[in-house]
């Protein structure tokens, strides 16, 4: 029983883990990289689609996206959404490929990326708390239905708190690596 609850949030974490490192990659660096571009929707035909779907991403240089779509008569709608999204970028349509070139990012650009860093790392960590305060109501009940000892629910979450550290790190890592990047010029 103990052992399921332990599991069930270890698991928990490692998502909410994967899910800030997804959100943190997602966050325009002066480079270029695939992973800003995992959150634009395209309305292809009516539905909204995501890009990876309609088109494969080549990073050329340090500070340039090829977009290539799979099917030409969504060029439009692909530059339209890029245009649209919260990178800031202007992309060029060449007829075959859309040309996205970065600008640099100004230091107030870079200060605000930062934040929104950090912001996003508290929630993950906020989330990871959260995880372990369920995992510890349950350890409660299992302690009062009488199927786990005191001494057993204890331990359980002296491991729960140190697996919860173990991930609040990860994630302060995570950050400490994405504001060495934003901060690099």
């Amino acid at each position: 029983m103990i052992e399921d609850v332990m599991l069930e949030a270890e698991d928990k974490m490692e998502r909410a883990l994967e899910a800030a490192r997804g959100e943190l990659a997602a966050i325009r660096t002066g480079r270029a990289n695939p992973a800003m571009f995992n959150g634009i929707m395209v309305d292809y035909y009516g539905a909204p689609t995501p890009l990876q779907q309609l088109a494969s991403l080549t990073i050329p240089e340090a500070r340039t996206v090829l977009v290539s779509p799979f099917d030409r008569s969504a060029m439009k709608a692909i530059t339209t959404a890029i245009r649209e999204s919260d990178l800031g970028v202007n992309p060029t349509d060449d007829g075959t490929v859309i040309r996205i070139t970065l600008p640099a990012l100004t230091e107030e650009r870079r200060k605000d990326y930062v934040k929104l860093a950090r912001t996003r790392a508290e929630e993950s960590r906020v989330q990871i708390r959260g995880i372990r305060g369920k995992a510890k109501k349950e350890l409660e009940t299992i302690k009062k239905d009488g199927e786990a000892g005191e001494d057993d629910v204890k331990r359980a979450g002296h491991e729960l708190d140190s697996l919860t550290r173990r991930f609040v790190e990860q994630v302060d890592a995570a950050l400490a690596a994405k504001e060495a990047e934003l901060l690099e010029v």
